[in-house]
């Protein structure tokens, strides 16, 4: 135990021993040589030699350091571990800066290779829906090819007929439940900001009493009283949305929630109208409107519909389908 405890210590001991050797024996050869560069200066500050002389000494010096041995350390020096642990250093140094300078150049890389493999996947997918197309194509010609010309014209004739079908059948559903949505939810929202009201989406929770009563100048509602003036609430009616109103169940609570739906539903119906008879041309389907009305400012507020631009009494549809296909 005793020995294992000295061993640390003997080898440091050793390794300082040997460091400081390999100094002392480093210090001694610089000694040397400058002793030897002194001599050799105090000779040419006495005697100053000519040109050949200093070219012969200059070669004599050449061969006796030719020919002499090279100074090696002694064994067990450290100065061999000393030159490579300095060149190891350097050598870390070194790659650790190329390293760095090179890491900007490898993340720029990186990014062309992964835009190069995205637009690579793109031609890809391209090209097979592009193989796909033409072999549709060819088989539409083959099969076009062993019809007659009469029977391919019946052919697209009834597929354009059914096609039809099915977009009337759709356009149905489309305005059946557009209908449900302005019955159910808009109706009552649009009636609420004639009066007054909200905003169409502020306030969700109206009923027919809110309405019955009214809102104040803050568009908060009033206070239910005991009992409504029906003739009062008749009048209200017929001055927002005409006397055409009142077969909507004169009497009912629900009298202002159904004739804004009406109106609404008579708004879009005759921008549809408008729009399928202008036939494309845009300036030939806005609608005259007969007031600034909750609906209208609601459709043109959902990005639905636009009031024309020097005229604000004319309303029409935005037109989807041509805006894509332009």
């Amino acid at each position: 135990m005793m020995e294992d405890d000295r061993s640390p210590n003997s080898e440091a001991q050793v390794y300082a021993a040997n460091l400081e050797y390999s100094l002392k024996e480093l210090q001694r050869k610089v000694r040397e040589h400058e002793t030897e560069l002194e001599k050799i200066r105090s000779t040419q500050k006495e005697t100053p030699l000519p040109p050949e002389g200093q070219a012969s000494v200059i070669k004599s010096a050449l061969e006796d350091v030719t020919n002499s041995e090279p100074f090696l350390p002694f064994p067990g020096s450290v100065l061999p571990a000393l030159v490579a642990l300095r060149k190891t250093h350097q050598t870390i140094v070194e790659s650790n800066a190329y390293l760095a300078s090179q890491r900007a150049e490898n993340e720029q890389a990186q990014r062309q290779l992964e835009y190069d493999r995205a637009n690579l996947k793109d031609q890809q997918l391209l090209t097979d829906a592009l193989n796909a197309r033409i072999q549709s194509l060819r088989e539409e010609l083959e099969s076009q090819a062993e019809l007659q010309p009469e029977d391919g014209a019946k052919k697209r004739v009834e597929e354009l007929e059914t096609n039809k079908k099915n977009y009337d059948k759709e356009t149905s559903k489309l305005m059946k439940s557009l209908h449900v949505f302005i019955d159910g939810h808009l109706a009552a929202m649009l009636a609420a900001e004639e009066l007054g009201g909200p905003v169409v989406g502020d306030a969700m929770g109206l009923g027919p009493e809110d309405l019955a009563a009214g809102f104040n100048a803050q568009g908060k509602p009033k206070k239910a009283k005991d009992g409504v003036n029906q003739d009062k609430r008749q009048r209200r009616i017929d001055d927002i949305w005409g006397t055409g109103d009142q077969q909507a169940g004169q009497g009912d609570a629900g009298d202002e929630v159904a004739a804004a739906g009406r109106e609404m539903r008579q708004l879009t119906e005759a921008l549809l109208n408008a729009l399928v008879e202008a036939k494309g041309d845009n300036s030939a389907s806005y609608v005259t409107l007969a007031r600034e009305s909750a609906a209208a400012r609601f459709l043109v507020r959902s990005k639905v519909a636009q009031f024309h631009p020097r005229d604000a009494t004319r309303l029409r549809l935005v037109d989807f389908g041509r805006e894509l296909e332009r």
